[in-house]
Parts: C-alpha cells; sequence; structure tokens
C-alpha cells in the first residue's frame, strides 16, 4: 500500500472550510512547533479557532521556550488531528497542518480572543488571565487537510 501523500487542489472550499470548523470545535488540543536555532520543538497546547479560520489561539506562559522561540521566529505551524489510536486511524483519521505567523494578542484584541478561548477552554480561566500568561494568536497562511494518510488538500487563508 502506497502512503506517499500526494496534493490535490481543493474542489469544494466551502464544504472544507465546514470540516475545519467541525474538526477544530471537537479537539481542545494542537501540537504547536516552533523552532530554536534550527532545531525544531513541539508542544501540546489547548487551542481555539476564529469562524472564519483565520486564527488560532492558543496560551503560554510567557518564561516558556516556546514563548522564547516565537519572539525569536514567529513563524509556527499546528498539527490538530482527530485520531483514537485505534487501526481505523489509517484510513479514518484527519489531521491538520496550519502553517502561519504567532504573535501575542495585542491589548486592544485581548477581550474578543480572550473570550473565543474561554468559550472552548473555560477551565483555563485561572491559567489564562494570570498575569505571566500571554494569549497568543496565529495567524493561519495555509492549512494542509490530510486524510487517508494520502488525501491532501490545501487552503490557502489568502485566497
Amino acid at each position: 500500500m502506497d502512503f506517499e501523500p500526494r496534493e490535490v487542489d481543493v474542489v469544494d472550499v466551502h464544504q472544507l472550510s465546514r470540516e475545519l470548523r467541525e474538526l477544530f470545535s471537537s479537539q481542545g488540543l494542537a501540537v504547536l512547533s516552533t523552532h530554536e536555532r534550527g532545531q525544531p520543538y513541539c508542544n501540546l497546547v489547548a487551542c481555539a479557532s476564529t469562524e472564519d479560520l483565520k486564527k488560532l489561539v492558543f496560551a503560554t506562559t510567557r518564561a516558556t521556550r516556546k514563548y522564547e522561540n516565537i519572539e525569536g521566529d514567529p513563524r509556527v505551524s499546528m498539527l490538530i488531528d482527530n485520531r483514537s489510536n485505534e487501526a481505523a486511524d489509517f484510513h479514518e483519521a484527519v489531521a491538520v497542518t496550519a502553517t502561519g505567523r504567532a504573535e501575542e494578542v495585542p491589548g486592544d484584541e485581548r477581550d474578543a480572543y480572550l473570550a473565543l478561548y474561554l468559550a472552548k477552554h473555560p477551565h483555563l480561566t485561572d491559567f489564562v488571565m494570570s498575569p505571566t500568561c500571554a494569549l497568543m494568536k496565529v495567524c493561519v497562511d495555509r492549512y494542509y487537510v490530510v486524510s487517508r494518510f494520502q488525501h491532501v488538500m490545501v487552503l490557502d487563508m489568502d485566497a
């Protein structure tokens, strides 16, 4: 069986957007990838997405390696998937990689992004309200959606 991914054009942008919204609403965690002097570094983060899918939001303490890495180079990727750790994942799981740039949410935008984040993760209120915590947004350039381990669709957010 050939598992080499093949890129295909997005046929129905609206359908793919709906599927992304459904996936993001069902999943609380994502893998954030940053780098430090070229060395990849990954973390699990609780995340939320905006309705238009153009932004992903997560929180981190400013004294973390991920925050420092983003300060050094804001280019990041995030992986959100629906795997169940069962054999069926090879044919049924969907994994989405978002690429873009991360930055701390500026003060004038904080209330809106905070409400979005806490609507999904109310159990993290104390954490995100701490003065040492930074609310971060990823401005998404592109989504790579992989299903059945070889069906790849690309959604450019600039289009």
